[in-house]
């Protein structure tokens, strides 16, 4: 198992900050530029990068080709990534169970924190747990008083077996001192469906996914994990304020292969955070997706990443979680 070290945070910590070397803009990128999503195409990952290729290839004077590289739950278009000629060819466009997959995959085709190199974070959003309206919870404090009352028979839905969203849920139940009962799904539709349909008690998932279900009153949302209030829908508490400090997210993050020299890092951090500052692409991912927009540099992901390893890490082990 990955055995969690400074050297991945020391990495980033040597960053230069975003546009700070002017070296970096006369760096070259080759002819063509792979950003290899490791996930089907049309979930959020892909349609962020699609959203902008144009302006990325105008900025790198490259073409610019999206790659979707789907399997093991992100680790095997990662992995080719990983292996990739470190020359600004390869970049990985990552989703958050890059954090958790050393802890809950059995194998991994590469090493999270030697054979990469953080980019750039782009953003983070959290997670809704939501319930059909024929279920009787209202809050957090209403689920938990079921599980209490009955163990081991409230049910909820993921994305998946050893998820973010896996494993968020069991620390809060670990937090609440309740047993809950995980259902995997393969992706954020079929678990939105049996949700509606009321075959599992609870769902969790990005508010990107629940947001648009719970609008049109398909699903209520009991409650998200992020901090305060949602703007778009401030009547679905936090968890924070029933379990202070617990928050989980949803976040995106590129990544380059260990060994790319820093002026292309640092030019590809720059004008993606460009791309993405633009009207058009961040009005969308704000106020469609709940995103928060954090492009952060080399330094900022590194941070990020190995506190987010650290964390799910220790659920993982702690409550011997393995993915699917």
């Amino acid at each position: 198992m990955t055995q969690l070290t400074r050297r991945f945070v020391l990495i980033g910590a040597a960053a230069a900050p975003l546009g700070a070397a002017l070296p970096a803009r006369a760096q070259s990128f080759p002819g063509t530029v792979k950003l290899v999503v490791p996930y089907p195409p049309a979930g959020s990952t892909d349609a962020m990068m699609r959203m902008i290729q144009p302006a990325l290839q105008q900025r790198l004077k490259s073409t610019v080709i999206i790659e979707n590289k789907p399997g093991a739950s992100g680790s095997i278009g990662t992995g080719m990534v990983a292996k990739a000629p470190p020359d600004g060819s390869h970049w990985a466009i990552v989703f958050d169970n890059h954090a958790a997959n050393p802890f809950v995959l059995p194998s991994m085709p590469f090493d999270t924190e030697k054979d990469l190199l953080p980019v750039l974070l782009i953003g983070t959003a959290p997670y809704m747990v939501v319930t059909a309206p024929s279920k009787p919870y209202q809050t957090l404090a209403d689920v938990i008083a079921a599980a209490k009352a009955k163990p081991n028979a409230i049910t909820y839905g993921s994305v998946g077996a050893g998820s973010i969203g896996h494993l968020a849920m069991t620390l809060l139940a670990n937090r609440a001192g309740v047993s809950l009962v995980h259902v995997p799904y393969r992706g954020g539709g079929p678990a939105m469906n049996d949700a509606i349909a009321g075959h599992v008690e609870m769902m969790i998932g990005s508010v990107a996914l629940q947001l648009p279900q719970v609008n049109a009153g398909k699903v209520r949302g009991l409650f998200h994990t992020g901090k305060g209030r949602l703007a778009a829908r401030p009547d679905v508490a936090a968890a924070s304020e029933t379990f202070p400090g617990f928050e989980a997210y949803a976040w995106w993050g590129v990544f380059a292969p260990a060994g790319t020299p820093q002026a292309l890092i640092d030019r590809m951090a720059d004008d993606m955070s460009a791309c993405l500052r633009e009207e058009r692409v961040s009005k969308v991912l704000v106020e469609t997706q709940q995103i928060d927009l954090k492009l952060g540099g080399p330094k900022v992901l590194g941070a990020f990443l190995a506190e987010q390893m650290q964390t799910w890490g220790k659920v993982a082990r702690d409550n011997n979680i393995k993915g699917s």
